[in-house]
């Protein structure tokens, strides 16, 4: 492929197709905003370069040669490329754009944030398609690098401000889930109980519970673990036939109650707290897509619109702090 000479200034084709549109030197010069001595030194340098007079008076003004009608349209055209494709920033609409918003996020995300933000976007964008993906942390920061993760939204432990941006949507905890008409659940759990009762637990991929299961090494804490499964979908149904408890993120467990299969109950101790963040790669930045969808999740879930605030403050009458374990 032939190079350009990086010698040729492009700003000359803008002399070129001013004085085409005006074929008068001061009428250019003032649509370009130059003075009239430095238009004609431009001028000079582009007759120089191409070796061709390009324009000359002439009684109906300055007429352009054979050699300068011929380049008059290609300029105009890479001009205006220039213009609309290398130096206007990309716009994105939403209303009427088809694109495929790629998400990163464990299953026990999809349930918080999956319903409100699909409903939000058939709202918004129409056209729009969601795609969910649950990965390990060292897949995921390749993903996000290769432009194959727009957003990862969540609790991800390991992401780090180095390798994404991130933003804190709001903080949230940790409860414990029984079924329906367990002994346990009528009565208070206490670290007794909760140390003897069987237990289900979750090791996601993910690391989704990595603080939670660090607190309680930390405090000695002690679960008889009877299953451990990778998914926290089978988490009701689980729980619905068994004596078995499991211990959930706060708004997890209070999507399972609503689907009527569960009881939720007050941890015995004080659970530790983790922001819930969204995470995005340096690469899409600046992305006008990329921009308009981090702003819409910032809108839906946030601080203000937390619906679990009241359930956090009934069960442990506190608000949500952050807490390292």
């Amino acid at each position: 492929m032939k190079t350009i000479d990086t010698t040729f200034d492009l700003n000359l084709l803008r002399v070129l197709v001013a004085l085409s549109a005006t074929r008068n030197v001061t009428q250019a010069a003032h649509a370009l905003d130059m003075s009239q001595s430095g238009f004609s030194t431009a001028l000079a340098r582009l007759r120089q370069v191409l070796d061709d007079p390009l324009f000359v008076r002439t009684p109906v003004g300055m007429s352009p040669t054979p050699r300068a009608a011929q380049m008059i349209a290609t300029a105009q055209d890479v001009l205006s490329r220039v213009t609309e494709e290398v130096l206007q920033k990309p716009g994105f609409d939403p209303a009427t754009a088809r694109t495929v918003f790629r998400l990163a996020m464990a299953d026990v995300a999809e349930i918080v944030f999956l319903p409100k933000l699909l409903q939000h976007l058939q709202q918004h964008a129409p056209y729009a398609t969601v795609t969910c993906a649950s990965m390990d942390t060292e897949t995921l920061k390749q993903a996000m690098s290769n432009g194959d993760i727009d957003l990862a939204l969540g609790y991800f432990p390991d992401l780090d401000s180095q390798s994404s941006f991130q933003q804190r949507l709001y903080f949230h905890t940790y409860a414990c889930m029984l079924r329906r008409g367990h002994p346990l659940a009528a009565r208070t759990v206490t670290e007794k109980s909760y140390s003897e009762i069987g237990h289900v637990v979750v090791s996601s991929p993910a690391r989704t519970n990595a603080l939670f299961e660090a607190f309680l090494e930390k405090r000695s804490i002690k679960r008889r673990i009877v299953l451990e499964t990778p998914h926290h979908l089978s988490l009701p149904a689980i729980v619905e036939s068994t004596d078995l408890m499991a211990t959930v993120p706060l708004a997890t467990g209070a999507r399972f109650v609503q689907l009527g299969m569960v009881e939720l109950l007050r941890l015995p101790f004080t659970p530790p707290s983790f922001a819930v963040q969204q995470h995005w790669h340096p690469l899409v930045h600046h992305d006008a897509r990329s921009q308009w969808l981090r702003k819409q999740v910032a809108r839906l879930f946030n601080v203000e619109s937390d619906e679990w605030r009241d359930l956090q403050a009934a069960l442990y009458g506190r608000s949500v702090r952050p807490s390292t374990g």
